[in-house]
C-alpha cells in the first residue's frame, strides 16, 4: 500500500518547510508548491538534507489557477496543508488589498481544485488573530471571534468561514483550522529556520539579527500596556512543535477520527510571555547582551493573548514539548548558520 501523500502549499516558507520535515518523518510523501515571493528555494534544499528525501517542488502561485491546476493533475496527493499567504500584521494595515487578493484567492483556488479533483482533507493555517482583543485569557476554541485588528487577521477569519461553509456544502470534504499563536525558533539542525526578506516583521528574527550586528537596535513597541512589565504578551510556540500539530491534524482526518467535518484547534503552549521577558530570556540563554529601545506602540498589535491548548492536547494527542530555552538557542544557532554561509 502506498504512503499517503500531502501537498504543502507555501512549503518553502518558515512553517511550511518545518511541517514538510515532520510529515516525511511521520511516513508521508510530500509535494511542495511555492511561488517563492517571500521564501527561498534553500528551504526546500534544507528539507531534503534533513530528511534524505528528494521532495518534489513546484514553483507556482496558488493565485494562478491554471498553474496550480497542473500540480493537481501531476501529483496524486490525498490531503492539503495550506500555508501560502501574506503574513505580516503591520504590513497588512498599509497594504490591505494585496492581503485580501492574495490570501483569499489562493485559498478559494485550493478548495475549488480539491473539490474538482476529489481531494478531501485540508488543514488551514489559521491564527490567534481571529480572536482580536479577547476579553479574558487564556483563549479557548469557544472564545468569541472579534472584529480583527488588521486585514491579515480578517483574511484568517474569512478563510475559516470559507472552509466551514465548503465542508458543509461539499460531500466528503473535511477541514481542520489550526489557530496558532506565535511561532518562533528553528530546526535543531540549523538547516531551516525563519528567513525574513528585508527588515524582519517578527520579533525573534529581529532579536537574532540585532545580536548578529545586522540591525543596530531592537525596537520594543510599547512599554505602557496594562501588563506586568508594560510590553505585549504572546504565546510563543516552537516551530517544530507547531509543525507536529499539522501532522496530527492530517492523521486525524485520514484515519477517520474527526468528530465533525470542520474542526478548530488552538495550537500554543498555554503560557503568556511578554516581549521584554523574551528579550531577556534570549540574552540569558545565549549569553549575549542586546541593544534595544522602547518605541511607540505599533498599529494592529493587541495587548495580550495566549492559548488554552487543552482541546488539541486531548483530541489531536499533541502538546508543545520544546522549552523556551531550547527554542531561543535554536533561533540563535540558525542565525549564526546564516552568517556562516
Amino acid at each position: 500500500m502506498s504512503k499517503p501523500s500531502v501537498l504543502v502549499s507555501g512549503g518553502a516558507g518558515y512553517i511550511g518547510s518545518h511541517t514538510a520535515v515532520e510529515l516525511i518523518r511521520a511516513g508521508y510523501d510530500v509535494v511542495i508548491v511555492d511561488n517563492l515571493s517571500n521564501s527561498e528555494i534553500g528551504a526546500v534544499e534544507g528539507v531534503r538534507k534533513i530528511t534524505g528525501v528528494e521532495v518534489p517542488f513546484v514553483e507556482a502561485d496558488c493565485c494562478d489557477e491554471a498553474a496550480f491546476r497542473k500540480v493537481f493533475e501531476q501529483y496524486a496527493f490525498d490531503s492539503v496543508i495550506h500555508f501560502a499567504a501574506s503574513k505580516a500584521v503591520n504590513e497588512s494595515v498599509h497594504k490591505p488589498l494585496e492581503y485580501y487578493r492574495n490570501n483569499l484567492t489562493s485559498f478559494m483556488n485550493v478548495i475549488a481544485l480539491m473539490r474538482e479533483y476529489g481531494r478531501h482533507n485540508i488543514v488551514f493555517s489559521s491564527s490567534c488573530t481571529v480572536y482580536g482583543e479577547p476579553d479574558k485569557q487564556p483563549v479557548t476554541e469557544q472564545t468569541p471571534r472579534k472584529p480583527a485588528t488588521s486585514p491579515y487577521g480578517n483574511t484568517k477569519q474569512m478563510c475559516e468561514d470559507i472552509l466551514r461553509d465548503s465542508v458543509g456544502a461539499y460531500e466528503g470534504m473535511k477541514g481542520i483550522a489550526l489557530r496558532y499563536f506565535n511561532p518562533i525558533g528553528a530546526h535543531p539542525s540549523a538547516l531551516i529556520g525563519e528567513l525574513p526578506r528585508g527588515v524582519p516583521q517578527n520579533l525573534v528574527p529581529y532579536i537574532t539579527q540585532t545580536a548578529a550586528g545586522i540591525r543596530e537596535c531592537l525596537s520594543v513597541f510599547g512599554d505602557d500596556y496594562p501588563t506586568p512589565d508594560g510590553s505585549c504578551i504572546r504565546d510563543y510556540i516552537d516551530v517544530v512543535d507547531l509543525a507536529r500539530a499539522h501532522v496530527a491534524a492530517i492523521g486525524r482526518m485520514i484515519e477517520g477520527r474527526s468528530k465533525a467535518a470542520y474542526e478548530v484547534f488552538n495550537i500554543g503552549t498555554g503560557r503568556g510571555v511578554s516581549v521584554l521577558e523574551l528579550v531577556r530570556k534570549f540574552e540569558e540563554v545565549n549569553h549575549l547582551k542586546l541593544n534595544y529601545r522602547i518605541a511607540p506602540r505599533r498599529e494592529g498589535d493587541i495587548v495580550a493573548i495566549w492559548a488554552d491548548p487543552t482541546l488539541a492536547n486531548n483530541e489531536l494527542g499533541w502538546k508543545a514539548e520544546r522549552t523556551l530555552d531550547e527554542t531561543l538557542a535554536a533561533a540563535w544557532k540558525w542565525e549564526q548558520h546564516l552568517r556562516e554561509k
